[in-house]
């Protein structure tokens, strides 16, 4: 599986057979998207900066909220979670997902606002890479990211939705993030290959080039 990340919340998840693309975004961010395409869309919530599937070519199969879906031999699973920290109340719900392509797993946290309970912990069982928003504002901060990634206990975390030159100036830099791990120094890198056979015994921290796709 090769992983791109694209900017935002928005990841490409290309298999041998099958491309997964998450939570594309809209002009109005900042940050260019391009026009990747993908024959599954995930969609985290109803926000323009998440789920502008209009942007994304080849008639992908869009999947958008908490389930169980198999499509063309990949198999997610969403599970509901909150975009803030009261339940919803503030931003309403947020939907994670569990992607299992080609025997890696990988979980989207979308905009997390929480720390998940048990259940949801549960349910992101066996997790080997871990995308996770770190930039605080209206997502989970660095610390709270910690947090998470000690309760999933992901192979590989690749953290999301921070500030860039391009985009999100209320949101931190990844280095506050990387700082909250106990990473010294992490080279970034334009993409990430992984099988389930090169997988490290984790957690280990990559952090990937915004590119536009």
């Amino acid at each position: 599986m090769e992983i791109t990340w694209l900017g935002l919340s928005c990841f490409r998840l290309r298999g041998r057979d099958r491309t997964v693309l998450t939570d594309p975004y809209s002009k109005s961010s900042g940050h260019n998207l391009g026009r990747p395409t993908a024959d599954i869309v995930t969609v985290s919530h109803p926000h323009l900066n998440h789920n502008n599937v209009s942007a994304v070519g080849g008639e992908p199969k869009v999947v958008a909220g908490p389930g169980e879906y198999e499509i063309g031999g990949v198999v997610i699973t969403g599970i509901t979670t909150f975009h803030d920290g009261e339940g919803g109340r503030k931003r309403g719900r947020n939907t994670a997902y569990v992607i299992e392509m080609e025997n890696v797993v990988v979980c989207h946290l979308g905009d997390l606002g929480h720390i998940p309970g048990t259940e949801q912990i549960e349910a992101m069982d066996n997790v080997d890479v871990l995308l996770v928003p770190v930039g605080g504002e209206t997502t989970i901060n660095a610390a709270q990211a910690v947090e998470v990634v000690n309760l999933v206990e992901p192979k590989i975390v690749i953290p999301m939705h921070y500030r860039t030159e391009a985009g999100g100036a209320n949101l931190d830099a990844v280095d506050k993030f990387r700082r909250e791990m106990g990473v010294k120094e992490c080279q970034s890198q334009p993409k990430l290959a992984v099988t389930s056979a090169t997988l490290p015994e984790g957690p280990q921290l990559v952090i990937l080039d915004y590119r536009r796709g």
